[in-house]
């Protein structure tokens, strides 16, 4: 009797399971606490830029653009390669911290409001709440997300060259969508991401931090510049 007890207690017990479930909520831990220190270098950055007047090819947005993109890949490329080691940690960290410069344009901007303070912090909790919604959506959801990938790369890519676009175009209209159409979008992104950690196909916290940076920020600037449009009081 005591056997077939036993035997029922452990039955669908796996020991290499157990071990692949421990391993991706480590993978999960490390993650989320790489992404709040990620917030730190962010912050100083966009103080600093905020105190030097820190611009980036204003004169000149599409060159500007291009260079940004030049850096960022840079660091995406050093972050891969070094992700397994101390080194992929600093380099995430300059990164957040040179994605911090490009914000203080758009806050000094929002700050030159009333109630810039005020947008701010709306933009910031906005996000929050996005983000822990996906992240709880992507962590009980039995659905499987994974097909969403090769859509959201298209969407990615929408969005870019619309922004691109816009650079010489100057389309307000169009800018309004490609910013809602973006937070809705990278919200989708953090969908993707999180539930990739949980199921195991990213096992890489620098690399899983990174991308679900990129998402929490573009949803941010993008939430910010709607704020900043639509409930700026002069």
């Amino acid at each position: 009797m005591a056997l077939d007890q036993n035997r029922s207690i452990t039955r669908g017990y796996s020991p290499a399971g157990a071990v692949a479930t421990a391993s991706r909520n480590r993978v999960l831990r490390n993650t989320y606490a790489l992404l709040a220190l990620s917030l730190v270098p962010t912050a100083i950055g966009a103080w600093a830029g905020l105190q030097l007047g820190f611009t980036w090819m204003a004169g000149n947005p599409f060159i500007g653009f291009v260079l940004f993109l030049a850096v960022a890949f840079g660091f995406f490329y050093a972050i891969e390669r070094y992700k397994n080691s101390g080194v992929g940690v600093a380099l995430l960290l300059g990164f957040t911290f040179f994605m911090g410069l490009m914000l203080s344009r758009l806050l000094g901007h929002v700050l030159g409001f009333a109630n810039g303070a005020s947008l701010i912090m709306t933009a910031f909790g906005g996000t929050a709440v996005v983000f822990a919604s996906m992240a709880t959506i992507a962590t009980v959801s039995k659905r499987d997300f994974s097909g969403l990938g090769k859509w959201l790369f298209a969407g990615l890519l929408v969005v870019i060259v619309g922004m691109v676009a816009n650079i010489w175009l100057q389309m307000p209209a169009l800018y309004l969508a490609l910013s809602v159409m973006a937070i809705g979008l990278f919200s989708a992104w953090l969908l993707y991401d999180v539930q990739r950690i949980v199921n195991g196909g990213e096992t890489n916290y620098v690399t899983a931090t990174l991308s679900i940076y990129l998402s929490l920020y573009n949803i941010f600037v993008h939430l910010l510049s709607l704020l900043g449009i639509f409930g700026g009081d002069e």
